[in-house]
C-alpha cells in the first residue's frame, strides 16, 4: 500500500509570513500554543512585580526609583549577559562574580596603588577577564574539564586572587572625582540626546525588519507588509519615547545604563544576524550535527567562554565604580546566583540553543524589581532569596514545559 503523497500546508507561518496584524497576532497565538512562548513570559512576570509592588508602595514607580533601578541593573547585567552566551552552548560559568571580584581588585590596584590612568586601569581589568576565559577553553577543549567542575575552581581561586590582590585591605577606595566613578554615579544623557536616542533606535528597528523582510522576499519568501513594519517601529518609539520623557522628570537617562542598552543591542546583533551567532545557536542545539556542518565547534566553546569572562571583568569595574570601591566582598555573596538566575528567567533555556542578548536585561530587570521592592517596603533580604527562587523554580518549569511541547509539535 503505498504511503499518502505529503501536502504543503499553507496555512504553516514557517511557510507563509504573517501579512497584516491580524495575521501577525494568528501566528503568535499558534506559537505560544505549541509551545514557542518567546519573552512572553518574562514580560508578564515584569508587570505582576511591578504591580504588586506599586500597590504595596506608591513610590515604587516613581521617576527617581526607576532611575536607581537603571543605575542598579547594570553591574549584575553585564554579568548575566555573559551567562547567556554559555547557556546557548549548554554549558555553564559559575566563577562570573569572582572574576568581577578581581577585575574590580585589579581597576583599584592601577587606578590608586600604581596611579595609572582610569583608561589602562580599565584595559588591564578587561584583559584579565579574556584571559581567564581563554584558560577555561583551554580546559574544555584541550582537557575536557566540564565547565560545572572547571568554573566551579575558577570560583574558589579567583576569589583567593582577588584577596591577595587587595593584600589584606578591606577596599581600596576609588577617587570620587575620577571619570570612571562619575560615570558610574553622576553623568546622565542631556534630555534632548535621550529623545534622539529613543528615536534613533526606533528607526534601527524598522530599518533592520525592512532588511529582513526585503531578504526572504529575494529567496522567494512571504514578508511582512511595509505598514505592518511602520506600526511595530511606531510602538517601539512610543514606549521608548514614553520611558525617556519618565526618567526626565527627575534625573534623566544614566550614561551606564545606555552603555549596557547599547552592549545588548551589539551582542543581540552578533547573535542574530552574523554568521558566529548562528554558529553559537547550532552549537547549542546539537554540537555533532553542528560538527558534521563544518562549524569549528571548539572555537565557538572557547569565543564563549572569553566572551563571558570579559563580560564579567566590565561588570566589576562598573560595580566598583557604583561603590567608589573595590571591597573583598565585590563580587562575592549572590551575585553568582544573581547573574545566573536572570539568564534564566530572561528566557535563556538550560538545555542551550534558545535565548537571545534581551534575556539578560529582561531578566534582571526582574531580580532587580524584586530587591528594589522588598527593599521600599523594609523587608530583609530572607524575602528575596524566597522570592527570587520561586521565580527562578517557575522559569525553568516553563522553559521545561515549553521544550517539551514545541518537540510535540514539531518545532524542535
Amino acid at each position: 500500500m503505498n504511503a499518502p503523497t505529503p501536502t504543503l500546508d499553507l496555512q504553516d507561518e514557517r511557510l507563509v509570513a504573517p501579512q497584516t496584524l491580524g495575521d501577525s497576532v494568528r501566528a503568535a497565538v499558534r506559537r505560544v500554543r505549541d509551545g514557542d512562548l518567546g519573552m512572553l513570559p518574562v514580560f508578564g512576570g515584569i508587570v505582576v512585580i511591578w504591580t504588586v509592588f506599586q500597590l504595596l508602595n506608591r513610590t515604587f514607580l516613581s521617576s527617581t526609583n526607576l532611575v536607581n533601578l537603571s543605575f542598579d541593573i547594570v553591574p549584575v547585567g553585564f554579568l548575566a549577559l555573559g551567562i547567556v552566551c554559555v547557556l546557548l552552548v549548554g554549558q555553564i560559568d559559575l566563577s562570573v562574580g569572582s572574576v568581577s571580584g578581581v577585575a574590580a581588585a585589579v581597576t583599584a590596584l592601577v587606578m590608586v596603588t600604581y596611579e595609572q590612568p582610569v583608561w589602562l586601569a580599565i584595559l588591564a581589568a578587561v584583559a584579565s577577564g579574556c584571559l581567564i576565559g581563554f584558560v577555561y577553553a583551554q580546559g574544555f577543549n584541550r582537557f575536557a574539564v566540564p565547565s560545572f567542575v572547571m568554573t566551579l575552581a575558577g570560583l574558589l581561586a579567583f576569589l583567593g586572587v582577588q584577596l591577595w590582590l587587595l593584600r589584606g585591605q578591606n577596599a581600596i577606595n576609588l577617587p570620587y572625582d575620577s571619570d570612571l566613578v562619575q560615570f558610574a554615579q553622576l553623568w546622565f544623557m542631556p534630555a534632548w540626546m535621550s529623545y534622539l536616542f529613543a528615536t534613533v533606535a526606533a528607526a534601527g528597528f524598522f530599518a533592520t525588519s525592512l532588511v529582513g523582510a526585503r531578504t526572504r522576499k529575494r529567496a522567494g519568501l512571504s514578508a511582512p507588509a511595509t505598514g505592518l513594519l511602520v506600526f511595530r517601529a511606531a510602538l517601539v518609539l512610543a514606549a521608548l519615547g514614553f520611558t525617556v520623557y519618565y526618567l526626565n522628570r527627575t534625573r534623566g537617562v544614566a550614561w551606564m545604563f545606555v552603555l549596557f542598552v547599547v552592549v545588548v543591542l551589539v551582542m543581540h546583533y552578533v547573535l542574530s544576524r552574523t554568521k558566529f551567532g548562528r554558529s553559537i545557536y547550532a552549537v547549542g542545539g546539537n554540537p555533532e550535527a553542528a560538527r558534521r556542518a563544518g562549524i569549528n565547534v571548539k572555537s565557538v566553546y572557547a569565543w564563549t567562554f572569553v566572551m563571558c569572562s570579559t563580560l564579567a571583568a566590565i561588570g566589576g569595574v562598573l560595580a566598583a565604580a557604583r561603590l567608589a570601591a573595590a571591597t573583598q566582598s565585590t563580587g562575592t555573596g549572590d551575585v553568582n546566583l544573581n547573574a545566573i538566575a536572570a539568564a534564566v528567567i530572561g528566557g535563556t533555556s538550560l538545555f542551550g540553543g534558545r535565548g537571545s542578548a534581551f534575556s539578560a536585561l529582561l531578566g534582571i530587570v526582574v531580580i532587580q524589581s524584586i530587591s528594589s521592592g522588598l527593599t521600599l517596603l523594609n523587608l530583609d533580604s530572607s524575602y528575596r532569596f524566597m522570592i527570587t527562587g520561586a521565580v527562578l523554580v517557575l522559569a525553568v518549569a516553563l522553559d521545561s514545559f515549553a521544550r517539551r511541547s514545541r518537540q510535540a509539535h514539531g518545532r524542535g
